[in-house]
């Protein structure tokens, strides 16, 4: 009878253990589907699920940098910078103190924060930081308010555009866009 209220009592701390890990998660059932096809159809678009018979075309959504036109577009556009950081995870790009032959007490840096996968205005905010240096110990450090900014943003929606119907025309299933009847992407 020890050996059963052991087995018990161990079964017991494993499963309270397992739930503090979080394997066990409260879900809100307004989100879930009543329906069990309409359940298991959500789960494999989300790629929470395998399919054991038949076949599976996703096993998930990845967002890989390469995939993100506004990523690879801002990447082009600020390619005559050093760049100090570039984290795709966190969205953010840093170029590092950018000094032009011309004026060497006057550096530029310029940070680009993703805000969205999205093409869209709002989804980039360009940040533009001078260094004026009289003596080489003696810099001030300003956030600039001018149009290069705007310009840089401008550049990297464009050719964010450009990219993603390159992209299209090469692989039209994969984005979801219809060609039209000539075989071009539809400008709407």
């Amino acid at each position: 009878m020890t050996k059963l209220l052991k087995i018990i009592t161990i079964s017991v701390i494993l499963l309270s253990l397992l739930n503090a890990c979080g394997i066990y998660r409260p879900v809100d059932s307004r989100k879930i589907p009543v329906n069990e096809a309409e359940r298991v159809k959500k789960n494999i678009e989300e790629g929470r699920g395998i399919k054991i018979m038949g076949d599976s075309k996703r096993g998930g959504d990845f967002q890989f940098a390469s995939s993100n036109p506004m990523w690879r577009a801002s990447l082009e556009t600020l390619n005559f910078l050093p760049l100090a950081n570039a984290d795709y995870s966190g969205g953010i790009i840093i170029s590092d103190w950018y000094s032009p032959d011309e004026n060497k007490n006057e550096s530029i840096k310029i940070t680009i924060r993703f805000l969205s996968n999205e093409i869209r205005p709002d989804g980039i905010e360009v940040s533009i930081f001078r260094k004026n240096c009289k003596i080489f110990e003696n810099c001030k450090v300003i956030n600039s308010s001018s149009n290069i900014g705007n310009e840089i943003k401008l550049a990297i929606i464009k050719r964010a555009v450009e990219i993603e119907r390159m992209d299209a025309k090469n692989n039209p299933n994969k984005r979801g866009i219809t060609l039209d009847s000539s075989g071009k992407i539809p400008k709407n």
